[in-house]
């Protein structure tokens, strides 16, 4: 098929930078978080090297990587696509805060 690419369900947790420009998981009024889910897209820059890596969505808030699957190319539409990865990553801390999370609800 014309135009097919390879598709990607990216789960992953909003983060800011603090003062010092490192990463942290932004967290809610409650002093919690979320995951979310993402996917690349047919217009998606960058390439994805392995979870803890950031990535920049369409409404520019930043996120980063903390699990993958990969998706049929049919069943894309469910999920929202990302603008580009970039070569930012997030401490191991972080991403192992950010795993002990379950995934959310498709």
């Amino acid at each position: 098929m014309k135009g097919k690419y390879e598709v990607n369900q990216y789960v992953g947790v909003p983060i800011v930078e603090d003062g010092s420009g490192n990463y942290q998981i932004k967290l809610d009024d409650d002093g919690d978080f979320k995951l979310h889910n993402w996917r690349t897209g047919k217009h998606t820059k960058g390439k994805f090297k392995r979870p803890g890596q950031v990535f920049i969505t369409e409404n520019n808030l930043m996120v980063a990587v903390v699990r993958y699957y990969p998706v049929p190319f049919n069943k894309r539409h469910g999920f929202t696509p990302l603008q580009r990865f970039t070569t930012s990553f997030v401490s191991d801390e972080a991403l192992k805060v950010a795993t002990a999370k379950p995934d959310p609800e498709n």
